[in-house]
């Protein structure tokens, strides 16, 4: 499970477009809408789907 502080393994693309736009950690991304994090330049639908699982496994979801 990864920490809520932490982001999940995405790929690097993915991971470097999330801390550029200010996530550095899974919960700051609860609620946020996919189509916001796939506007990213990185950030695709299977980097999307990760995170997806990631926040259900808190009991959290994306907007």
């Amino acid at each position: 499970m990864t920490p809520l502080d932490e982001l999940p393994r995405i790929g690097r693309p993915a991971t470097q477009a999330l801390q550029l736009a200010g996530y550095t950690g899974l919960g700051q991304l609860a609620g946020v809408p996919r189509a916001t994090l796939a506007a990213l330049h990185g950030v695709g639908p299977e980097a999307l789907r990760i995170l997806d699982e990631a926040l259900a496994e808190h009991g959290l979801r994306l907007g």
